[in-house]
């Protein structure tokens, strides 16, 4: 099992050997340094845990401190193992795009966009009411949302709400090409999230 942290920066086309064009996104990815490891005997469960980003001192909770040690890091996340998998993880080890190549399968996580709240046109694409016969200023109703014989609003209603911001995982994607000196990856498709979410990757 790998994995590696990195943010979100652009999407692009990438050139095959064979001329083929394959819309990419660009990931600065990593370095990560190994801050911890869970074992099941101790911790009841196996993880890494890795530090991503600088940050300040005054900006860290005591907790985290006491964790990074010497080093800072803005971010720390942990990455379950099952008991299958093998790690050989160590506090200090450090994670860098090295670790993958062009073709491995990917488990991407990262935050959507934003849109704060939103219509059912927007949010669902709901048609909205017709232009004519009598409407005025109802174009993007949601329309009834009870009908019939029933005196409640049955449940799973789509209506209007926040909208983005949502945690969303893309399983099998794939490596395109990995930048060591600059420490990007760049992926097959699109990726959740503006640029500078970060990004979670783990490959099997």
């Amino acid at each position: 099992m790998k994995f590696i942290l990195g943010t979100k920066e652009n999407m692009t086309e990438y050139f095959t050997e064979d001329g083929n064009v394959v819309p990419v996104t660009v990931v600065s990815a990593g370095p990560v340094t190994v801050t911890r490891v869970m074992s099941h005997d101790v911790d009841g469960y196996n993880s890494v845990q890795v530090g991503f980003g600088v940050g300040k001192k005054e900006r860290i909770n005591k907790a985290q401190l006491g964790q990074m040690k010497d080093a800072l890091f803005t971010i720390l996340k942990e990455f379950r193992i099952k008991p299958t998998d093998s790690s050989d993880a160590k506090i200090g080890d450090v994670i860098d795009v090295s670790a993958f190549l062009p073709g491995d399968k990917l488990q991407v996580t990262s935050v959507s966009k934003g849109k704060g709240f939103q219509g059912v046109v927007k949010r669902h694409g709901f048609a909205g009411g017709p232009r004519t016969h009598g409407q005025k200023h109802s174009e993007r109703e949601p329309g009834s949302i009870g009908g019939g014989l029933r005196t409640h609003v049955p449940k799973g209603m789509r209506m209007a709400g926040r909208m983005g911001s949502d945690r969303i995982t893309q399983k099998n994607l794939e490596v395109v090409f990995v930048d060591k000196e600059s420490n990007l990856m760049l992926i097959k498709g699109a990726i959740t999230g503006r640029r500078g979410s970060l990004v979670e990757i783990i490959s099997r």
